[in-house]
């Protein structure tokens, strides 16, 4: 895992992306860690999540796509 400063960074960021294709980059600022940069793995970027995941978690109440009351609608607009 490099450590780079935040600085360095913004100078090249083509180059240190470059890198992040086989390690984990660490950017300090002021000496602090405030992000990792690492890469995605193949299966994570392509894979689809599945059908149904949520299935029995929520229900969608009858009138989800009915319209709102004239003192909601009001209040969105400002007035």
């Amino acid at each position: 895992m490099t450590q780079v400063n935040i600085e360095d960074v913004q100078s090249d960021v083509t180059a240190y992306l470059k890198r992040v294709a086989g390690e984990t980059i660490v950017i300090l600022r002021g000496g602090k860690p405030v992000a990792e940069v690492k890469p995605i793995s193949a299966s994570s970027s392509t894979a689809l999540r599945p059908f149904g995941l949520c299935k029995g978690k929520f229900t969608v109440p009858d009138d989800f796509d009915a319209p709102l009351p004239e003192d909601l609608l009001r209040a969105f607009e400002g007035k």
